[in-house]
């Protein structure tokens, strides 16, 4: 495989995952996968090695399955297996460029296998507030409840909090604090990545959140009874484990640094 440094950008559906990456392709020196004519232009659909999201029912679902769960033990971890998948992805990046991003939401849960793969590969996580992911996924899972869908939220952050402590090169980024302040967050993306130009900042927009924000909001001063019970349980069910990861279902400003912070 060329020398290049492969950067992997991932986090669960709808935490900015995209506008992290295509942010990064924007970079001189950063190639992103295009022209690929799959969904999201994602590697996860272009490769034969290992099962895309939705072999485990998809977004919402995929993380709750051990089976995604894929580390450095798996024995699909082999130096065959790394040069088949480069080899699936090197015509869709410009390889005249050092730094190619790869973008996928089931790595969250894969990051130990991607670097026993690739061992000099550097890991980016988007993580955002479990309320607006949630709320934005189930547009997707209609027959999936919202109970469902913050234990998928935790599940798959709960497996990310315990593979960072073996990573060797990990940046976490939360999707509030990147809107909040773009050309600074993206600043520290570029930095772990040893970009010498800045990441371009100008695609990212700060109310992206307010809808979901406000569909929260309404949940928990419906005039219908059963509503209000509904968002009374969900804070009494997964507050403590939320607050853990620097989040709070019951005043959705709060966004804290993620815990362990990742490691560049």
């Amino acid at each position: 495989m060329p020398d290049h440094l492969l950067a992997f950008v991932t986090g669960l559906h709808r935490s900015g995952t995209t506008l992290l990456a295509s942010s990064l392709a924007r970079h001189p020196d950063v190639s992103g996968l295009t022209g690929t004519g799959v969904k999201e232009d994602e590697g996860q659909h272009l490769q034969d090695v290992v099962p895309p999201a939705r072999a485990y029912g998809g977004a919402g679902r995929f993380a709750l399955d051990p089976r995604a769960h894929l580390t450095e033990s798996s024995p699909l971890a082999t130096p065959q297996n790394a040069e088949r998948i480069f080899g699936q992805w090197a015509p869709y990046w410009d390889l005249g460029r050092p730094v190619l991003v790869e973008k996928s939401p089931p790595t969250i849960v894969r990051t130990r296998f991607f670097q026993a793969l690739f061992p000099g590969a550097r890991f980016v996580v988007s993580v955002r507030h479990p309320v607006v992911a949630v709320l934005s996924t189930r547009k997707w899972r209609r027959g999936v409840g919202l109970a469902a869908l913050v234990e998928h939220w935790l599940a798959a952050h709960e497996t990310l909090l315990a593979d960072l402590t073996h990573l060797r090169a990990a940046h976490v980024v939360k999707y509030e604090h990147l809107v909040a302040d773009p050309a600074g967050t993206l600043g520290g993306v570029g930095a772990f990545l040893g970009l010498s130009a800045p990441v371009p900042a100008d695609a990212v927009r700060a109310d992206r959140s307010d809808a979901y924000v406000e569909a929260w909001r309404r949940l928990a001063r419906s005039r219908l009874p059963w509503r209000r019970a509904q968002h009374r349980s969900l804070l009494a069910a997964y507050e403590d484990r939320v607050r853990r990861f620097g989040y709070s279902l019951a005043d959705l400003a709060v966004a804290e640094p993620f815990p362990a912070g990742g490691r560049g």
